[in-house]
């Protein structure tokens, strides 16, 4: 019986190989996508692919040709729609923070020991007064991908997580307020920065340029934001692009302790 399993279905240790390193890839996009609009289209795409096997088995040559030219011009389509995971997974490929023992392969993580000191309870006590007296704010935690371009756009300052400097930054009549903080390796980097905004549609009207910069920032780094909205005192939080709403501070040090204190 096995013999002619054998005979019918040719199997070979490169085939295993193969077969295991092809479902280690998908997994990885899946963990790359997971969270955004575009897993769903990633979906779609396959399905349209396991289509165009099935019309091809029963030699449907109209379909066949006409899916063929589909699937052809979506490997196009695919890195114009892909753009933001695309340069998103090629700045966790190259970050610099892997060189620095940060390191990240597929979903095997290996922390730095300063990670797990990271300072929640200051930026939760902030953000904490800064909801109550409805002042706007915007914290950006770097996790592996290296955000030093963004850091120079704003005013350095290379100082410890500090709850009254976060909130005196953040004060309407300081210089400081305007723009995004970057928090990186457990300090302080810089202020008044400068973070792309997201062009994605379907965010919703209400929601201004704060929220859309917070969204923009994580859609390209696996950083995390974090808003104080100005007209409502509501805080947010984003990762990889999704936007929680209406968050509370003890489910923002829940969040903040998974995410760099796990």
């Amino acid at each position: 019986m096995i013999e002619l399993i054998s005979q019918t279905f040719p199997f070979k240790i490169v085939d295993l190989l193969d077969l295991f390193f092809s479902c280690l890839l998908i997994y990885f996009i899946y963990k790359l996508l997971r969270g955004t609009n575009a897993l769903g289209i990633v979906f779609t795409f396959i399905g349209i692919y396991i289509l165009w096997i099935i019309v091809s088995i029963f030699k449907m040559e109209i379909l066949t040709k006409i899916i063929g030219q589909f699937i052809s011009v979506g490997a196009i389509g695919i890195i114009i729609i892909f753009q933001p995971e695309i340069r998103r997974f090629f700045a966790l490929i190259g970050s610099k923070s892997m060189e620095r023992g940060n390191k990240r392969f597929f979903f095997w993580r290996i922390n730095k020991d300063n990670e797990n000191n990271f300072n929640s309870t200051a930026i939760v006590q902030a953000y904490q007064h800064l909801a109550q007296s409805k002042t706007g704010a915007l914290i950006v935690i770097a996790k592996h991908n290296d955000l030093d371009t963004i850091i120079k756009t704003g005013e350095v300052l290379e100082c410890s997580i500090n709850t009254q400097l976060i909130e005196t930054i953040f004060f309407k009549n300081t210089p400081l307020h305007d723009g995004a903080m970057i928090i990186k390796d457990n300090m302080i980097k810089a202020a008044r920065c400068i973070l792309p905004v997201s062009s994605d549609y379907s965010i919703p009207p209400h929601l201004g340029l704060r929220h859309r910069s917070a969204i923009g920032i994580t859609e390209q780094t696996d950083a995390i934001a974090i808003i104080v909205s100005e007209q409502t005192g509501n805080i947010s939080i984003v990762k990889a692009g999704n936007l929680q709403e209406g968050i509370t501070p003890s489910r923002l040090q829940e969040f903040l302790n998974q995410e760099f204190n796990s």
